[in-house]
């Protein structure tokens, strides 16, 4: 197999299975049907492997990758399933932080072109099984799985796993999942299963309430992870990191229960080395120092005003750029855009990428400094060219910014 013809391959699997990611709502295909379908003709590898399921609106990525390294450090084999990719399809399935094989990936592919035609998957549910059947394959301890999108309708929502976790629920993808956080919390709570216990790192009491209430109809321990105590730190920069730690804790203290052997060395050592150990990149993810430039994929109200306290609490000024996509309210985000800051908004180059001329009035009434670029790379080649040693560059509104802004700086950095 060479590169071009692995190329070639991923691009078939972009162009016949509809992408949410970058197709949006269309996309989109709730229910389990499709991968139950495709579970049975793969012979139902999920069945094979010890899940360990996460969701929530908020970081779920960072705690399962999180999770990831602390088990790695205890001496398992980790299978780690988180969506969307950043740079290149196989960041999504990884082994103890190595990217799926690219000829697994080719080879996978040739079978699913040979699916009967009353299967018709989503590219999430092709991406499903694909980890599902690679982990199956390489004989991983545990499969850490990550929701896609929502919970109760999300393919991932097949397995039957160890344990489960749900981060929160906030506001995001309210065209698909409900326009409130009742609405939203009721789908999330979908993945709690019947004796599966559940942690849950919510703090707002009325969506508390919705995941207990679900617990308690499945007969499943309810776990608060936010009664934990801890001063433990991770190299995962956010402030927003302490809650996800808190979850991570208690998904330790769960599986000690099922007698894994982890021990407090590992816990912390893991939670320090989650980039080296998972290569997770993304979340308040440094890529330079001079000047200091941070790059965020936070991209809804709840993450975004979490991600831009933390820029307000740091005394320099900021070059930020920022691309949205086109479900995304941004009118919340413009009361929550940090002071003291020069704007630079760009396209995300998907179909679901939002112009910012299509809502500069919106930017003339948040009367801030601010310039519109036909890419990300041209906005942060301008954002570089006017920021000094002592002021510093922030990259977010989107995974898909994040990850062009990454695809083409860090290949050059290296």
């Amino acid at each position: 197999m060479t590169n071009q013809e692995y190329q070639e391959a991923v691009d078939w699997l972009f162009v016949q299975a509809p992408n949410y990611q970058i197709d949006g709502e269309k996309a989109y295909k709730p229910g389990l049907e499709n991968i139950s379908k495709l579970c049975n003709f793969f012979d139902n590898p999920q069945e094979k492997i010890k899940c360990i399921h996460i969701g929530g609106t908020n970081g779920k990525g960072s705690t399962s990758n999180m999770l990831a390294s602390v088990l790695q450090e205890a001496g398992y084999t980790i299978g780690l399933y988180n969506s969307p990719h950043l740079i290149d399809f196989t960041e999504r399935i990884k082994i103890n932080g190595l990217n799926c094989d690219r000829e697994f990936v080719f080879q996978f592919i040739q079978k699913l072109k040979t699916l009967p035609e009353d299967i018709l998957p989503s590219f999430f549910e092709f991406t499903t099984i694909m980890a599902f059947e690679y982990f199956y394959q390489k004989r991983v301890d545990f499969a850490i799985i990550e929701v896609g999108l929502g919970g109760r309708l999300d393919s991932t929502n097949i397995i039957t796993p160890i344990l489960s976790a749900i981060t929160n629920a906030q506001l995001d993808h309210q065209n698909i999942l409900g326009n409130t956080i009742e609405e939203i919390a009721f789908e999330k709570a979908g993945i709690i299963k019947k004796n599966i216990t559940v942690i849950s790192g919510e703090e707002d009491e009325k969506v508390k309430n919705i995941f207990q209430k679900k617990a308690q109809q499945e007969n499943t321990r309810f776990v608060d992870a936010t009664f934990i105590k801890s001063d433990l730190k991770s190299d995962l920069k956010g402030n927003y990191q302490q809650k996800n730690i808190k979850v991570v804790l208690a998904l330790v203290e769960e599986l000690k229960k099922l007698n894994l052997n982890i021990s407090n060395k590992n816990v912390e050592q893991g939670l320090m080395k989650v980039y080296q150990n998972t290569g997770f990149i993304g979340r308040w993810f440094e890529f330079s120092q001079n000047p200091l430039t941070i790059c965020d994929t936070a991209h809804n109200q709840a993450g975004l005003e979490q991600v831009f306290s933390q820029l307000n609490s740091i005394p320099k000024r900021k070059h930020i750029i920022l691309g949205f996509v086109s479900d995304k309210n941004i009118d919340e985000v413009m009361a929550l855009l940090p002071a003291n800051s020069e704007f630079y908004f760009a396209k995300p180059s998907i179909n679901r990428g939002r112009n910012p001329k299509d809502y500069e009035n919106l930017l003339i009434d948040a009367k801030i400094n601010y310039k519109i670029f036909d890419s990300v790379q041209a906005a942060y080649l301008s954002a570089k060219q006017h920021a000094t040693r002592e002021e510093m560059i922030f990259v977010g509104g989107s995974n898909f910014v994040v990850g062009e802004f990454l695809e083409k700086n860090l290949t050059d950095k290296e």
